[in-house]
């Protein structure tokens, strides 16, 4: 065991069940570790690092900022937390912007955005939030309360009130719900991420939009993970033509550096007052500008690679030797083996390729640009640690 790890053993809580590797560097869809060795990263800090590990181009930006004000709070106006929310609310049709931190910090103002809307139109008694079975909304104890996963909720009890879960798919179910519950919002995934790379099914997905709008419930999107791209779009919900009234993003989104983004529709956009909200790091300059380097290169030709390297992952796996199914979206995509998950993906890393697991599956998201010669690479190291 290396210094590191006995370090971390000793002194950091033990929340991860790292994997065996100590990382000391990289460079794009490279990473080495402390002696040397050379990996192809499929995880992308868990879609975070979008073009890269280090990319040139948000690295200058980062710097850039990082040497002129890296940090100042929200009691002044700085020009990339303005800018990056500028550019959101462009591309999506949003209309204003609150910054924290993180997909769970995106999250929470996506709660409290839609129970403060909720209980000035219909009521105080208008707050429950309805998600999906099989969802994760993040590990804050509201946003724990929000997932719609048990295992999840049996060591935090009592969990935050106000959250009702439905299965994927059944519309029949929500509205069976209303009758003795009154909605504030429904908040999905369109890619269930953590509840195995699941796809919804768009005539769902269709249903309870339509659904939403007619019965005055905020139709709200997590696209921590699927956002920034990921799906092959630049948001998930714009595979299945949708409109929410709000949008939480992380993740991919900051290139590197921490950042949550809750984008907020024409019915909430006003809904927060000074006071109402706040967070000390969010909006910070430098990870804006990261922000900034990153959305103004997600256009339709990085988008038309992502679907290319996404088709081309499904091709080489989907009726594998060792592959019962692949599921996912764009470049976050979910293989189950055969065999147990995690020793597939302790076989990759004995060969030279670093990717995740979800659930009972491996789970792939690479940078959204990864060369086509280095995820050719990986595949067959990952398609030869399915088939033994």
């Amino acid at each position: 065991m290396s210094n590191t790890m006995q370090l971390d053993k000793t002194y950091i809580a033990g929340t991860y069940a790292r994997f065996p590797v100590e990382l000391a560097g990289g460079k794009g869809s490279l990473a080495w570790d402390v002696n040397g060795k050379e990996y192809i990263d499929l995880g992308s800090g868990i879609a975070v690092n979008g073009f890269g590990i280090s990319d040139d181009i948000w690295l200058k930006a980062v710097t850039e900022q990082l040497g002129k004000l890296p940090h100042a709070s929200n009691l002044y106006y700085t020009e990339p937390c303005a800018r990056l929310a500028e550019m959101l609310c462009q591309r999506t049709g949003m209309k204003k912007v609150f910054f924290g931190n993180s997909g769970a910090e995106a999250n929470e103002c996506l709660i409290k955005a839609a129970r403060k809307y909720a209980a000035e139109k219909h009521g105080a008694d208008c707050f429950t939030i309805v998600t999906l079975v099989n969802s994760f909304h993040g590990r804050t104890l509201t946003t724990l309360s929000a997932t719609g996963q048990d295992h999840y909720h049996e060591l935090y009890q009592p969990l935050t009130p106000g959250f009702a879960h439905i299965p994927a798919g059944d519309l029949d179910a929500l509205k069976e719900l209303a009758k003795t519950t009154k909605i504030a919002a429904v908040l999905i995934e369109c890619v269930q991420g953590e509840g195995g790379v699941v796809p919804l099914d768009k005539a769902f997905v269709e249903g309870l939009a339509a659904y939403c709008a007619d019965n005055d419930v905020l139709l709200a999107v997590d696209e921590v993970q699927t956002g920034n791209g990921r799906s092959g779009q630049l948001y998930s919900y714009m595979n299945y033509g949708i409109t929410p009234d709000i949008v939480s993003t992380a993740k991919g989104l900051g290139g590197g550096l921490p950042i949550g983004a809750c984008l907020l529709g024409e019915k909430v956009k006003d809904v927060f007052g000074p006071g109402d909200h706040g967070s000390t790091f969010g909006g910070n300059p430098a990870a804006c500008a990261g922000g900034v380097s990153i959305l103004s290169r997600i256009d339709e030709a990085l988008l038309q690679g992502v679907r290319q390297r996404s088709r081309y992952i499904f091709d080489q796996l989907t009726g594998a030797k060792g592959v019962e199914s692949v599921s996912g979206m764009g470049l976050m995509i979910g293989i189950k083996p055969v065999k147990p998950a995690r020793e597939v993906v302790g076989r990759c890393i004995e060969n030279g390729v670093l990717c995740l697991t979800a659930k009972d599956r491996v789970r792939l998201l690479p940078a959204l640009n990864i060369p086509m010669e280095q995820l050719e690479k990986a595949i067959a190291v990952l398609k030869a640690a399915l088939a033994e």
